[in-house]
């Protein structure tokens, strides 16, 4: 039974997270200096003394994510086994675009590479070398293992809600270890962490982001660069994502995205156009190709034998901040992939948007080093190591049509920054309601117009570095629960291989063990295209009473049973700790057949009798059967789910 949209707001988190989240503000904001050295303080400590273990950690999620992108776990679907996904492709690759990477990409697009050539790891600054790491660094940073994170996240989540009927929120990770403890104070305590680390993780790149959106009015309109100014960015943004937040997630949150993804392509293709065209092709593959070649060395690399700062300053503060922005964004990708291969999620989440990522990094990020190495801008270099935030503006400056290339900009930073504060609205209230996404309007405008409260206040007070660094700071417990889950998940998809296989025990269902069975009747039963009330009649007379003659037989032998008529007709058989078998069939509608033809012009559908087990649909229909046919078609189904408690133990 549902809960009514009142009744959904977890209190207990709703109130804690609030509580903690005013707490740090009122801390950061007082104190902004102290905050900002002790936060740095623990940052420090965490990548001297356990960069090692952010290293191993996304090692071992990125490689473990192929694993199963490739294993036979790659068939099962996140819901029922019938279900089918809730988004087109297109819409379902730029929802998860704009939420994971969309922002990052216009700050950092020209920023990071032209610093990584500036001051590159190993090579000599200024040099073929120097460019070549420049653009690598940049691929490792932004490729496959930041996808991975975001991904394994999400596909532990939609797997536990979708398949195990769990809430989709933070908690239901670690329901294999913990069980029903998720449900307490356990359970609660991992929900407000997500909670907290999401409104500051988006709080923070609002605030910082909102200096880029400056930058781009003090260009186009002569606007002044400040804090005022910012923070009347920030409400017009905030304005925009209470009514995106209001209108729901298949409105506003999906349309903004796809314009979003349109305006991307526009402006890849125009600097791809205008720019050198032929060198960026060459330059893209050969990326990929350096890239690809030493990605497992600079995964495992930690300078170990170099006295630097460089991996404390880049790859580390990286694998943290994509750490700690996975419960927002893995919930988010979660929430709309529903109906996905294990496979088919893996490849649409890792692939597709890397390779879009690096495209992005290798025709903004050449071209910016290409004007600074081959044709002495000079320049750029400069204003990108004082405030990286214009780098992009001025960056556009060099091309013809500057000043609408930089409205394009400015219009795709704001739209990118109204999905992340609105997406992030979403998220939180769920988190706070259940793993709901059904409820009152104003909880989401709640955490919408919170999260740019957050951000202004910091802003104005000089805090929005202090929490930046928190953020990074609250990967290291994450990466902890994180490992946590992956063993739960590890373990359900044991118990799901074994349930594959006790499947795969007998033969296909059949309708009848008489051998005599009248086979005019099998044949009038398959080219049969009954409507709703003789399917309903059939449940009625024939499957009610084989339910009730099993279920008789199975009490006899002390067996809990129970018939259930909600949610279509179901004999579910109790077995104590251990899983519980359901056997359902279900009245479902289809087309009918060209072939087919009607004197009522209204019968264009009809209906099979289907039956449905635990996992989800099983394709095929008894509508007709006998009841000896029915009978047998649930011992069947009941054998092989002995079998497969069996292959448990």
């Amino acid at each position: 039974m549902s809960l009514s949209a009142d009744s959904q707001l977890n209190k207990k988190v709703f109130v804690s997270a609030s509580a903690i989240i005013i707490a740090l503000l009122l801390y950061t904001a007082a104190l902004p200096n102290q905050a900002q050295a002790l936060f740095t303080l623990v940052q420090a400590s965490i990548v001297d003394n356990g960069s090692w273990f952010y290293v191993l950690t996304v090692a071992f999620i990125f490689f473990f994510v192929i694993f199963l992108g490739f294993s036979r776990y790659g068939e099962i679907r996140l819901g029922p086994d019938h279900s089918t996904p809730d988004y087109s492709l297109v819409s379902w690759l730029s929802m998860l675009f704009a939420a994971g990477m969309g922002i990052g990409l216009m700050f950092f697009g020209v920023a990071e590479p032209l610093m990584h050539y500036l001051a590159p790891p190993t090579a000599e600054t200024g040099t073929v070398e120097a460019v070549q790491e420049a653009m690598k660094m940049t691929f490792f940073h932004w490729g496959l293992h930041a996808w991975a994170i975001y991904a394994i996240v999400a596909l532990v989540l939609a797997y536990f809600s979708y398949r195990h009927n769990l809430p989709l929120t933070l908690r239901s990770a670690l329901y294999p270890l913990i069980g029903d403890r998720i449900y307490q104070w356990p359970g609660h305590l991992v929900d407000v962490f997500a909670v907290v680390s999401t409104v500051f993780g988006v709080a923070t790149s609002l605030g910082l982001g909102a200096s880029q959106v400056n930058a781009g009015f003090s260009y186009l309109f002569g606007i002044d660069v400040s804090s005022t100014n910012q923070i009347l960015i920030m409400c017009g943004i905030i304005s925009l994502a209470v009514v995106s937040v209001a209108t729901g997630l298949d409105k506003g949150i999906k349309r903004l995205s796809e314009a979003n993804m349109i305006l991307a392509v526009i402006l890849l293709t125009l600097i791809f156009v205008i720019g050198p065209t032929v060198f960026l092709l060459k330059a893209y593959l050969q990326n990929i190709g350096d890239y690809l070649a030493d990605i497992v060395h600079n995964t495992f690399n930690l300078f170990a034998y170099k006295k630097t700062n460089w991996i404390g300053g880049w790859t580390i503060f990286y694998w943290g901040w994509w750490l700690a922005w996975a419960p927002f964004v893995g919930l988010f990708i979660a929430r709309i992939s529903r109906g996905r291969t294990i496979r088919e999620f893996i490849l649409g989440v890792m692939l597709i948007p890397t390779v879009f990522t690096l495209l992005w990094m290798t025709i903004f990020g050449n071209s910016a080093i290409d004007l600074v190495y081959n044709q002495g801008v000079v320049a750029l270099g400069e204003m990108v190591s004082q405030d990286s935030s214009v780098a992009l503006f001025v960056f556009l400056e060099n091309f013809p049509l500057s000043t609408v290339l930089s409205f394009f900009s400015v219009l795709m930073i704001v739209i990118f920054f109204v999905t992340s504060c609105d997406s992030g609205a979403m998220v939180v209230d769920m988190l706070c309601s259940h793993g709901s996404n059904e409820t009152p309007l104003w909880q989401r405008v709640y955490w919408a117009v919170g999260i740019g409260v957050v951000a202004a206040i910091l802003l104005l007070a000089g805090g929005l570095n202090a929490l930046q660094t928190m953020t990074i700071v609250s990967a290291l417990p994450f990466a902890i629960v994180l490992l946590l889950a992956i063993v739960g998940l590890i373990k359900a998809l044991r118990v799901e291989a074994f349930k594959q296989e006790s499947q795969l025990m007998t033969a296909m269902p059949h309708s009848s063990s008489e051998n005599n069975e009248n086979w005019q009747m099998r044949l009038k039963n398959i080219v049969d295209f009954p409507n709703k009330t003789n399917v309903n009649k059939f449940i009625s007379n024939t499957v009610v009473p084989s339910f009730e003659l099993v279920a008789k037989e199975l009490r006899e032998n002390q067996i809990n049973v129970v018939i259930s008529q909600e949610d279509g007709l179901s004999l579910i058989i109790e077995h104590g700790e251990e899983q519980t078998f359901v056997y359902r069939v279900l009245t479902r509608k289809y087309s009918q057949p060209d072939f087919v033809t009607e004197d009522d012009e209204d019968e264009q559908s009809y209906y099979r009798a289907e039956v449905h087990l635990l996992e989800g649909g099983q394709d095929y229909d008894i509508m007709g059967w006998s009841k000896t046919g029915v009978i047998n078609n649930i011992i069947d189904q009941y054998h092989k789910h002995l079998h497969f408690l069996h292959l448990l133990r």
